[in-house]
């Protein structure tokens, strides 16, 4: 496998105040790089008090440093043009990578890129967490977080433990192997790298394990977030074996929406899910649908 890992860290919430970038190169699974910058962004000399305290970048130490735009231009754009990229997180670290592209009218590269948060839970099911310092933790990975240059080598050390465990060659093995899609950097648009599902609605239940006593038989059944109890095909399973029906999207027709932990970097201001943001406007508009948490969802089945 031949792949770059990236981090950013940003001055400020904005996805386009990147004040620091990594980059840590593989080839034939050995690390043979990593590289840093700092950089003076866009929002200079403003910085977030909450975003220093997490990285300790301060506006004085990006005072004579380039822009993005001029490191892209010098070194940037030659080193990610076309390689395979991996962050953790990255539904983050690419939105900031868009954003500030788009800001400096900058034409996006086309590359291919994955997550590592996303395929370390197949690697390594039923972890209470997968950030990344946790992930590191357990497989004895040192580092020091939050600086770019330190989070992309952690990042690349992960994934090369990640790839040997699940026999991961090529990055054609990432959907069986990893269950999990490649997404792709183009000009003019983006395609996410996402957790390849099966379609809950073709997950056949055993007739024999039928539950006409469930509350949720014969119930339209939608989860949303990360179990902590099992993985969702199997809580879909449950499902469809008591004889409920599973569904991915939440409807008029959705009787139960089950919630579990909520991924920070995907939900809204307010913590919710579109998902749950879906069924509170239906519950407004007079909807019958039963927000339930894991714990509740346990003790009905």
């Amino acid at each position: 496998m031949d792949f770059v890992t990236i981090d950013f860290e940003t001055a400020t919430q904005d996805r386009d105040s990147p004040c620091e970038i990594g980059l840590t190169f593989v080839k034939d699974d050995k690390i043979v790089g990593t590289k840093s910058w700092l950089i003076k962004p866009k929002c200079y000399p403003h910085f977030n008090e909450f975003n220093i305290s997490i990285h300790g970048i301060k506006p004085k130490d990006v005072a004579d440093k380039l822009t993005f735009n001029q490191i892209w231009k010098a070194e940037l754009r030659a080193l990610l043009k076309n390689q395979f990229v991996i962050a953790h997180y990255a539904s983050f670290d690419f939105s900031v990578l868009r954003r500030t592209l788009e800001v400096y009218k900058i034409p996006f590269p086309n590359l291919q890129y994955s997550c590592s948060y996303i395929f370390s839970k197949k690697v390594w099911p039923k972890l209470l967490s997968y950030d990344l310092k946790s992930l590191c933790n357990l497989n004895k990975i040192s580092f020091k977080h939050h600086r770019a240059g330190e989070d992309s080598l952690a990042c690349a050390k992960l994934s090369i433990k990640a790839f040997k465990l699940a026999d991961v060659k090529h990055i054609d093995d990432f959907p069986r192997k990893l269950g999990t899609t490649v997404g792709k950097l183009f000009a003019g648009g983006y395609k996410p790298s996402e957790t390849r599902r099966v379609n809950p609605a073709l997950i056949v239940g055993d007739f024999s394990k039928h539950n006409t006593d469930s509350i949720f038989y014969r119930k339209s059944i939608v989860f949303t977030g990360t179990l902590s109890s099992m993985v969702r095909k199997d809580a879909q399973q449950i499902i469809a074996n008591i004889g409920g029906i599973n569904s991915d999207t939440v409807s008029k027709e959705t009787d139960f929406l089950i919630i579990g932990q909520q991924d920070f970097r995907r939900v809204g201001e307010d913590g919710m899910s579109q998902k749950q943001e879906k069924s509170q406007n239906l519950l407004e508009k007079g909807s019958s649908i039963e927000v339930m948490s894991e714990s509740d969802f346990l003790r009905n089945i």
